[in-house]
């Protein structure tokens, strides 16, 4: 991989409506501690948080991928309150074949059913097609997720599960 690689879907801030997606960082560990302790969140995840100290562990595995460039993670902040509910990334990220996938996505369960994660997924895909040139994005979600699924479908967008 070269260095232009590395920057290819380099850290980046999206603006829409409901949410902002910002660079995720350790100043966001308190807010995400305060919305993504419910087990519910992660049922379809590797993580399972159970305090502060565990999401702590999570943001430093995050960026440890970011500085090696196979993942660009984000914190869903609300635009409303400025508070962090939720994070997802772009991750696989393969340059050379202009290829990435979103995944690693929860949101607080009182922005579910809001229109975050819609927005949020529209600004991703918007910045891998139209600013990076994406040539596929693919959605990372387990296939006993149904809410997941029903969401991505809900999209509008052509999509398939594999």
């Amino acid at each position: 991989m070269c260095s232009s690689d590395l920057d290819w879907a380099a850290p980046v801030t999206l603006e829409g409506t409901i949410v902002r997606l910002e660079p995720l960082g350790l100043d966001h560990l308190p807010g995400l501690a305060r919305v993504g302790l419910d087990p519910e969140i992660h049922a379809w995840t590797r993580l399972r948080p159970r305090d502060e100290g565990d999401l702590r562990i999570w943001i430093d595995d995050a960026l440890r991928a970011a500085a090696a460039g196979s993942e660009v993670p984000f914190a869903i902040v609300s635009r409303a309150s400025g508070e962090a509910i939720g994070s997802t990334r772009f991750m696989a990220i393969a340059p050379e074949h202009r290829r990435l996938e979103i995944g690693w996505t929860w949101l607080a369960t009182a922005h579910q059913r809001t229109g975050a994660n819609r927005e949020a997924k529209r600004l991703l895909l918007g910045h891998a097609f139209e600013v990076l040139g994406a040539n596929r994005v693919e959605f990372k979600t387990d296939s006993r997720n149904e809410r997941s699924r029903t969401d991505r479908k809900s999209t509008r967008l052509n999509s398939s599960h594999t």
